[in-house]
């Protein structure tokens, strides 16, 4: 009965995009002449929310009454999965992501559809068409559930623990095991896997929105920002997301993964990194297109480019052509999916191409002295740091495809090639805020900069006094105090003339100031938890220390960067989907004990190897990171790590991703009280 409500669900949806992209695209042409079919449009808008809605649900509920018929929920889920990890099945394997996946994508196109209605005028034609390019986009998503990626397939052949054999049909005779594999255990050992790929997929499938909203302009020949406006709420919230679901992966691997570190430029890390940074340099020439009428071109390049990313990230996480904890097995959707990359990408540029004439920017670069030229040089950085993730990743795999040949491309050549891209753009995040539009006087610029670089170089001066003269930190000091102190020095000076003539007091006025340009001020947040990032990314990466597999017994002890460490025992504790045996490191400073960390194996019933979980003892200063790669009565085999200012890490991310928020509720409150844009019009210099 699941099945056969799931499978009616997604044909539902399936229909329903294809209504939305030959209708919406239909009243794009026309859309003053087709009242009719816009009030169908929008009721199978409407039922395909309703009808992908119900997907994730029947999905849910399936794994939550353990029917163990339905072929994904026998090879993805067993009766002994803990809450909430039961709940997150649903898009921990290959097809529940897909379900997760359309499920996003027809919320956003709902409050796309939402947002246009809001003012009482009803969509018009650059809205309908960034809904039919939507629609189509569900409709290969959608469309993948009813083909190679069927969550809800009958099983008609099992063994005591899996489906053998599967069926699309749902009248098929149904045979279920008595229970089911269960998720993969990496995926049922901490909390963050329920939050950390929802909010990816937030992000991901957000950036739909701007490119759908690009295509639409281009093939109606509408120049001008209106797109941009209409579509930067979305690639904020999309950027958002995508911000936050980074960092939570990031720390999901330190917690989880037991090898001490929290990024290892794995191929599926750069698939989420590379249109995090091309969305990133979007955001930032958007603004100059919005204020300057520039750019215009180049935002349409990036758009593209940025949702291209996002399938190829999903091809690379859901075809099975690498190997990552991240990944999933080998599948038929591998080749779907890289069909739908090669449509998109050579279909969109191509309708670029031949609307080049339509898209020309007018306004000149006056001078690269100038707030333009520090977005131009930003786009520049960002852009060449995405080819260079991109070139890192898809190498190993285009030579094992063309000459059968295995290489790696490790972790020595992208951070070789990294961190002086990374250190040019804090600069570039430092100065760009200062510079005036059109022209940047060095009497105007000078003022503003002197007693930020001054403070910079004092906070070097400090760190190789006091605590290192190892230089990527004090470069990483020097830089990310740079860039907060350059925005600090703004909001003082902004402050202090904006209380003259009032009560004088310039600490009352910051909030006012803050609150006059929420867009800006939220950006300059962001920079700054950019900057925290990128200290903390330098002290874990440089000062940290390793202890490589010791072997204690009870009772032992080590010396290990100024702490003791002593072994006190073992225990065992067994729940149903596993055996956990911890082993028990007391931490001692100056013949004090500060913590006890209990870094533990885990064995599960579906896994051959055990999985280990670390024992983190943290601090203000650093981390005391522990492992073990073996337990026993008699011994354990221990790893130990510090991680100086690894808490500044998480902070920094969280940050960033808070200061696009501010931005995205400063920005969405102006466009709400300001009145929609004429078709082709420019903004003013």
């Amino acid at each position: 009965m699941l099945s056969l409500a799931g499978t009616l669900a997604v044909w539902t949806a399936l229909v329903a995009s294809g209504w939305l992209a030959v209708g919406g695209w239909r009243a794009a042409r026309d859309p003053l002449g087709a009242s009719p079919s816009i009030a169908a449009l929008r009721r199978s808008l409407l039922v395909m929310v309703l009808a992908a809605l119900g997907a994730m649900i029947v999905l849910e509920a399936a794994l939550l009454a353990n029917d163990f018929t339905v072929s994904y929920v026998a090879n993805h889920h067993s009766r002994h999965t803990p809450f909430p990890f039961n709940i997150a099945t649903a898009w921990a394997a290959l097809e529940g992501s897909i379900v997760l996946w359309g499920l996003v994508l027809a919320a956003y196109a709902y409050a796309v559809w939402r947002r246009a209605t809001a003012g009482g005028t009803g969509p018009d034609s650059l809205d309908w068409g960034a809904l039919a390019v939507i629609g189509a986009v569900g409709v290969f998503f959608f469309g993948l559930m009813v083909t190679v990626a069927n969550p809800f397939e009958v099983c008609t052949e099992a063994t005591a623990r899996s489906c053998t054999a599967s069926s699309a049909f749902p009248f098929s005779r149904a045979v279920g095991p008595s229970d089911g594999l269960g998720p993969n255990p990496l995926l049922q050992n901490h909390l963050l896997m329920a939050i950390h790929p929802p909010l990816l997929y937030l992000g991901y499938v957000g950036l739909t929105v701007p490119f759908a909203y690009g295509i639409s302009a281009l093939a109606l020949r509408r120049s001008g920002p209106a797109w941009l406006r209409r579509s930067g709420l979305w690639t904020r919230v999309a950027w958002v997301f995508l911000t936050a679901g980074i960092t939570l992966g990031a720390w999901w691997a330190y917690e989880v993964l037991g090898w001490g570190g929290y990024w290892a430029w794995d191929p599926v890390e750069n698939a989420s990194f590379m249109p995090w940074l091309v969305a990133t340099a979007f955001l930032h020439s958007s603004l100059v297109q919005e204020r300057r009428g520039m750019l215009e071109a180049w935002n349409f390049v990036l758009v593209i480019g940025a949702f291209s990313l996002t399938i190829l990230g999903t091809f690379l996480t859901r075809s099975g052509v690498i190997a990552s904890v991240h990944s999933f097995t080998q599948s038929a959707i591998g080749p779907a999916l890289l069909g739908f990359l090669v449509v998109v990408t050579v279909g969109s540029f191509t309708l670029f191409a031949a609307r080049s004439q339509q898209i020309s920017s007018p306004p000149r670069l006056e001078s690269l002295s100038s707030r333009e030229g520090g977005f131009l040089l930003n786009n520049l950085l960002l852009t060449v740091y995405a080819m260079v993730v991109l070139t890192g990743t898809l190498y190993p795999l285009a030579l094992e495809a063309f000459t059968g040949s295995e290489v790696g491309v490790g972790r020595p050549f992208f951070d070789r090639m990294a961190v002086p891209i990374s250190f040019a753009l804090l600069l570039a995040m430092g100065v760009g805020p200062a510079l005036p539009w059109r022209v940047a006087r060095a009497r105007v610029v000078w003022p503003r900069i002197h007693l930020p670089l001054q403070i910079a170089l004092a906070a070097g001066v400090l760190v190789i006094i006091t605590a290192t003269r190892v230089g990527y930190v004090v470069m990483a000091v020097i830089a990310g105090t740079w860039v907060v102190a350059v925005a600090a020095f703004r909001l003082w000076s902004q402050a202090r003339r904006f209380s003259r003539g009032r009560d004088g007091r310039t600490w009352k006025s910051l909030s006012r100031v803050v609150r006059s340009d929420r867009g800006f001020w939220g950006g300059q947040l962001a920079h700054a938890g950019v900057a925290l990032a990128a200290v903390a990314i330098a002290c874990t990466a440089n000062l940290s220390q390793t202890l490589d597999r010791v072997e204690m017994a009870p009772g032992d002890r080590v010396e290990f960067a100024g702490y003791e460490l002593i072994h006190t025992g073992v225990s065992t504790t067994r729940t149903p989907n596993r055996l956990k045996s911890s082993a028990h490191v007391e931490i001692r400073k100056d013949d004090r004990r500060v913590g006890l960390a209990e870094p533990a194996l885990s064995q599960f019933e579906t896994s051959a190897l055990p999985i280990a979980t670390p024992g983190v003892h943290h601090t203000l200063a650093q981390d005391i990171y522990l492992s073990v790669t073996r337990i026993d009565e008699q011994a354990i085999t221990l790893r130990a790590a510090t991680a100086p200012l690894q808490w500044v890490l998480w902070l920094g991310g969280l940050t960033c991703a808070a200061g696009g928020l501010y931005s995205l509720v400063g920005r969405n409150r102006r466009r709400s009280r300001s009145v929609r844009p004429t078709e082709g019009a420019r903004p003013g210099g």
